[in-house]
């Protein structure tokens, strides 16, 4: 049976990040049936309650109540829902920008990559978080602006590893075959290129996901997100700091969901990487 499988699903560190990542989108797809309360139900004769676990714990509340009386397991799905949701489209909207401009830059040289390399440079002057918080108190609250704020501040990442890359490859005896024999500057990137440079580009990805969702988690967590009335890890975290020595759990849950979701998404970048990148592969069998 593995040796059916293709090499990158045999890999533990594959499967592990698989495993966990799916589980959390799935949980995420999934929040309005798992959930057993509304997350924004409020209990106010049922507050601080444990987990149910702990002494005084409620079935009814498996993971217990916050300081509103809010079931904190329905407030962790709905949470994965923001942070999935951020973590995707933020991380494909950089790879977008980040990865058109890398194979510009990579493979034409000269002043269209000088251009590009000084503006990646400027732009990674700043602070990444500090950047996103500018971004996002000129842009305003709200989801969106919050996806827009992880684009514009990590397509940087893409394009700096990405163009190394991409200059390698460009210099390769078959991309210049494939210049001899007539091929187009769009078709050489696309059929030359982009398949050679496309096991870093999902191991860029997957690892993006992970600052996504911890960036997300730290514009909710100072209010810069989503909107009061919208769960999101970062925002639990900032409502339990109000009473950590009441209901520690209400601090620890979020951030366990946090550590979980970064876990199983660099597990997976690097599993990926390990496996789809034919000189990490070489280096490990020799």
């Amino acid at each position: 049976m593995m040796q059916i499988l293709p090499p990158w699903m045999r890999s533990a560190r594959v499967l592990t990040g698989l495993t966990i990542v799916t589980a959390i989108f799935l949980c995420a797809v999934f929040a309005p049936v798992l959930s057993p309360y509304d997350p924004n139900e409020q209990d106010l004769l049922a507050m601080y309650l444990p987990p149910v676990w702990v002494p005084g714990g409620d079935p009814a509340h498996l993971l217990g109540t916050d300081g509103l009386g809010r079931d904190v397991l329905s407030q962790l799905l709905y949470g994965a829902r923001v942070a999935m949701l951020v973590a995707i489209v933020a991380s494909f909207g950089a790879m977008a920008i980040g990865a058109v401009l890398a194979y510009l830059a990579g493979y034409f040289g000269g002043k269209v990559d000088t251009v590009i390399g000084r503006a990646v440079d400027v732009w990674m002057s700043f602070p990444p978080v500090i950047l996103s918080l500018i971004l996002m108190v000129g842009l305003g609250v709200g989801l969106s602006n919050v996806i827009l704020a992880i684009v514009l501040v990590d397509w940087t990442r893409f394009c700096r590893v990405l163009r190394a890359e991409v200059m390698v490859t460009a210099r390769r005896d078959y991309v210049a075959a494939a210049r001899l024999v007539g091929f187009s500057h769009w078709r050489t990137i696309t059929r030359e290129i982009v398949p050679a440079s496309l096991p870093l580009l999902i191991t860029l990805v997957s690892l993006e996901m992970g600052i996504a969702v911890i960036v997300e988690a730290i514009l909710s967590f100072v209010g810069m997100s989503v909107s009061a009335e919208t769960p999101a890890w970062g925002q639990m975290i900032a409502d339990a700091r109000q009473y950590i020595y009441d209901a520690p759990w209400n601090l620890f849950l979020p951030f366990l969901a946090i550590f979980l979701a970064v876990f199983g998404f660099n597990m997976l970048g690097d599993g990926l990487r390990r496996t789809l990148d034919v000189r990490v592969s070489a280096t490990q069998r020799v």
